[in-house]
């Protein structure tokens, strides 16, 4: 009898996982190539991380899905993406998490169809991203067929999260996952570019996770798209009447990021695609029991550690990143003679000549890689590291960028792990204006806080800067400890 219990199960688990595909089939969208779902009755859940007891509410339950399309008639065509754009390691999904305050106003109905009507209307303009994005027929290139095929829209709910679980660091990586159910895990198959999953949170506060195909856009791009949407489903565009939108200018130009076979391309000149000796088992070592930490470093701190390396000429981003990064190194005791790099953004725009137009909003980045050795983070000061970070940005100038088109249109040249720590600057991409109607967010970060740094706007706080990053958990009370000491 047990047995035949057991059999009867899995056939129903069979056909509800066909019934589930069907579901996301019609939507245009195949389900193999995002995290698996589970359905109960009418509703998508995704599964749980753990076997939790079935007496506990759902994590998040899916409510609707449904593929929004440009409001009003987009260009039919193909557009090619740049080199810059087709680099091996952008081919993945740019995952935002934003949370609101519950509001006593805030209709649930009425605010979702907001957001899909300000959804619909954000892609007409940015029309590529109800495209799909696929491998160049000939080279090494991406290109984005569009054909108006949508964005998906995900409305659920959840009774087990409220606004306070987001004012701390999640207890593991994947904790925040379901609040992006749609997992795209390979975005060159014909996967949305964009998803947007609205979460009722058990206090009536509204989680908003949003994913984006970095092959399409990098952080500053997706920030002017997410602002467009927000002002379209905001009071700012409805104040001026049912006809009048803002009016964005977005820019494709993608050609002006492509190789001009003028720039001489040398790896050896280019640290960030360079290999380092592995003397620790640098991978096992950053990547064991990782745990989630966050910390704010306010405007006074920060100042302080402007201070110690070297007062007015300092930018705050040198500041911070130097002490971020020093104190990882130092809270992981590597051996002293373990090359580390540190490899983060540079914007290009205005630092190409000439330079890119206003309104650009594809990978217009390049990194740049401060070099040194575990000894010398530790033993050499705050100050000394800041300068290492310096010079790896002043080193990106227009030469250096067109050297890196070449590199990675012609040799696929693509970071390497070992050493690494990649550091992400969100606090100044404008994500803390996206209100969607539903006020100032309470809380912008990662839907996933994994092993790569990322620093985040802090509510209330211009000069303030939340460092978000996980860390081996036996590494985590040093790595705090070192955050928040004097620095010499």
């Amino acid at each position: 009898m047990k047995q035949e219990a057991r059999w009867m199960r899995l056939r129903r688990k069979h056909k509800e996982k066909n019934k589930r595909k069907d579901l996301w089939r019609n939507l245009g969208i195949d389900l193999d190539e995002m995290v698996e779902t589970e359905m109960t009755g009418h509703h998508l859940t995704q599964q749980t991380e753990s076997k939790a007891s079935t007496a506990l509410p759902k994590m998040v339950r899916v409510k609707e899905a449904h593929v929004v399309t440009p409001s009003d008639p987009t260009p039919n065509t193909v557009l090619a993406l740049s080199a810059l754009d087709s680099q091996l390691f952008l081919r993945f999904t740019i995952e935002y998490l934003l949370v609101y305050r519950p509001g006593p106003g805030l209709d649930r109905p009425s605010t979702a169809a907001r957001l899909k009507t300000a959804l619909a209307k954000a892609l007409v303009p940015y029309y590529p991203f109800a495209g799909r994005v696929r491998p160049h027929a000939e080279g090494l290139g991406l290109e984005v067929v569009c054909r108006a095929q949508g964005a998906v829209f995900i409305e659920a709910s959840s009774e087990r999260y409220s606004v306070t679980d987001f004012q701390k660091a999640p207890k593991t990586v994947t904790q925040w996952r379901k609040l992006l159910s749609l997992y795209v895990t390979d975005v060159l198959k014909g996967s949305p570019i964009l998803v947007v999953q609205l979460t009722w949170l058990a206090d009536g506060a509204a989680a908003v996770g949003v994913g984006i195909n970095h092959c399409i856009c990098d952080g500053i791009g997706s920030a002017e798209f997410l602002n467009y949407f927000s002002d379209l489903a905001s009071e700012k565009c409805q104040s001026l009447g049912p006809s009048v939108t803002a009016d964005p200018k977005p820019v494709w130009d993608r050609h002006l990021l492509n190789p001009d076979n003028r720039s001489e391309a040398n790896p050896a000149m280019h640290a960030e695609f360079g290999g380092v000796p592995d003397l620790c088992g640098f991978m096992n070592r950053v990547t064991s029991r990782l745990k989630p930490t966050c910390i704010v470093l306010d405007e006074r701190r920060i100042e302080a550690l402007k201070r110690a390396c070297g007062g007015a000429s300092c930018t705050s981003f040198e500041a911070v990143a130097a002490h971020v990064w020093r104190s990882w190194a130092r809270a992981l005791g590597f051996p002293k003679n373990q090359t580390l790099k540190l490899l983060f953004s540079v914007n290009v725009r205005k630092r190409v000549k000439p330079g890119l137009p206003e309104g650009y909003y594809g990978n217009a980045f390049v990194l740049g890689c401060a070099q040194s050795s575990a000894w010398e983070l530790g033993e050499r000061g705050v100050a000394y590291v800041r300068g290492v970070v310096k010079r790896a940005k002043e080193r990106v100038d227009s030469e250096h960028v067109r050297r890196v088109v070449e590199l990675v249109s012609k040799s696929r040249a693509s970071p390497d792990s070992v050493g690494v720590l990649i550091l992400s600057q969100w606090s100044r991409l404008g994500l803390e204006r996206v209100e969607l109607g539903m006020g100032k967010p309470l809380h912008v970060g990662p839907i996933c806080c994994d092993r790569y740094c990322l620093f985040l706007p802090v509510t209330g706080e211009r000069h303030s800067v939340k460092v978000m990053v996980a860390v081996p958990t036996a590494a985590v009370d040093n790595f705090h400890r070192f955050l928040r000491e004097s620095n010499s």
